[in-house]
């Protein structure tokens, strides 16, 4: 029986998850593994410019994959033949590229993936397998959506996350870089987890948030990044209507201007270290990991902070 009195535990309202019919699983890479696992693929298509991570349920399995190039409009660069038992991952970039992944839906249909784990607000195309990581938009130690057609045979056990919220709490009282270091502890305890459900954590966390106010925040930012940056910017970049970004991706052949950023402590990762390696140095895929920077656009910052970066880019 749970316990009725007592101390109090962390107060989050009791509210609705987003995505309500998805799965709630761990990961993002576990929800990738669990489509792996009862689609029974033998062979993934997957983009150069994705993060190294999603090779871990592929090596996990020993299932075989191949590598494909996008272009500059982020989109693949060919259209793949695929056999029975093979699929297609795409990764819907920044959260601007549904338009995209419709078209992709179109021609692979059912042997689609869909990586979502940048476009939180991107809706599921029916029949197609989609994932969500909410860490990318939302204060959560871990968790993943998954929307999918099939069933896995197996037990899943909770995941249990109060180890993982350190970072987290840290930064709330003390700064970023107090708990940047226990924020990459957290990260690399991900790796190569088991698939289990969200913990009741996350999930009490990621009932708690208003969507709306952060759907319009994220747009706003960027709209207003865009505005004044876009003349710069390699990348034309541009905010459909039902798109919600991650990040304003900023592409700009200038080594200084991470540094300048990070000097001002205008935090901007990048995606994906892992692409230097895989690709050759001509490739856009390189371009892409070495000079884009992701500027931030979400819900904690207003025209103000905005302001902060642009003066610092054109500085």
């Amino acid at each position: 029986m749970e316990a009725i009195g007592g101390y109090f535990e962390l107060e989050l309202r009791k509210g609705e998850h987003y995505h309500q019919d998805a799965l709630r699983l761990n990961t993002a890479r576990n929800c990738f593994e669990y489509i792996l696992l009862t689609r029974k693929y033998t062979k993934v298509y997957i983009p150069y410019y994705t993060c190294e991570v999603m090779l871990q349920p592929l090596h996990k399995h020993h299932i075989t994959y191949e590598f494909y190039h996008i272009n500059e409009s982020l989109e693949p660069v060919e259209i793949i033949q695929l056999g029975n038992s093979e699929a297609f991952l795409y990764t819907n970039y920044f959260g601007l590229k549904q338009n995209c992944v419709e078209y992709l839906a179109s021609i692979y249909q059912s042997q689609l993936i869909v990586d979502n784990a940048q476009a939180f607000y991107a809706p599921r195309i029916a029949g197609i397998d989609t994932f969500y990581s909410p860490r990318k938009f939302f204060g959560v130690p871990d968790g993943g959506y998954l929307y999918t057609d099939m069933i896995l045979e197996k037990d899943i056990s909770d995941d249990k996350s109060y180890g993982r919220m350190s970072h987290l709490l840290l930064r709330i009282e003390e700064g970023a870089e107090s708990g940047y270091s226990l924020f990459r502890q957290s990260d690399d305890s991900l790796d190569n987890q088991p698939i289990r459900k969200m913990s009741v954590l996350t999930d009490r966390i990621l009932s708690n948030i208003d969507y709306d106010f952060v759907r319009e925040k994220r747009c706003e930012n960027f709209n207003y990044l865009n505005e004044q940056l876009s003349q710069k910017n390699a990348l034309a970049v541009r905010l459909d209507n039902n798109s919600v970004p991650m990040i304003y991706p900023f592409y700009v052949k200038d080594e200084s201007s991470r540094a300048q950023l990070i000097e001002h402590k205008i935090f901007v990762a990048i995606y994906w270290p892992n692409v230097l390696e895989w690709s050759s140095l001509n490739s856009l895929e390189f371009q892409l990991a070495r000079y884009v920077l992701p500027l931030p656009v979400d819900q904690r910052y207003d025209k103000r902070r905005m302001d902060e970066i642009i003066n610092v880019i054109r500085i």
